[in-house]
């Protein structure tokens, strides 16, 4: 409850108005970024297939393709790099995402930071979510090869 008296009126109005300034000059960036409304966002997914190895520097390279529910396509490579405690070998064939957060098909493109902890022998699953900014990107598929470890990496979709 406020409860002014007459005298401490206007120091009153001064120091609300001063809080309102700070408060809109605080959130006033986020109000003009450019984000995903839930009636513009586009349901986009990522088919891929992805190869590597590790031996504390974890390396993978491989392509893919994203779709959107608009009917737009992107066809990317895939490149992840990263290192840790981590030694393998593996091949993940038919891979899947879903993006969240995308306005353009473009906001697919570029680095998401991943951390992960794996342990796989012949035949492995992998679920991982990675991020970037807004954009998350939630994968999983299915795999060969053996690896055990805990990295940290950049998961990067660059356009073929």
């Amino acid at each position: 409850m406020l409860v002014a008296v007459a005298g401490s009126n206007r120091e009153a109005m001064t120091q609300f108005r001063r809080a309102l300034l700070i408060a809109c000059l605080a959130c006033g960036p986020f109000a003009w970024a450019p984000q995903a409304r839930a009636e513009d966002a586009l349901d986009c997914h990522l088919s891929f297939n992805l190869e590597g190895w590790s031996v504390f520097y974890k390396t993978a390279s491989g392509t893919g393709m994203v779709s959107c529910n608009n009917g737009d396509r992107l066809p990317v490579t895939i490149i992840s790099r990263g290192g840790g405690l981590t030694f393998g070998k593996s091949r993940i064939t038919d891979g899947v995402g879903e993006f969240t957060g995308i306005a353009n098909i473009r906001d697919v493109l570029g680095s998401y930071a991943a951390a992960e902890a794996h342990i796989g022998a012949v035949r492995s699953r992998q679920v991982q979510v990675v991020t970037k900014g807004n954009v998350s990107l939630a994968l999983k598929g299915k795999g060969d090869g053996w690896d055990i470890g805990v990295s940290l990496a950049s998961f990067t979709l660059k356009p073929r």
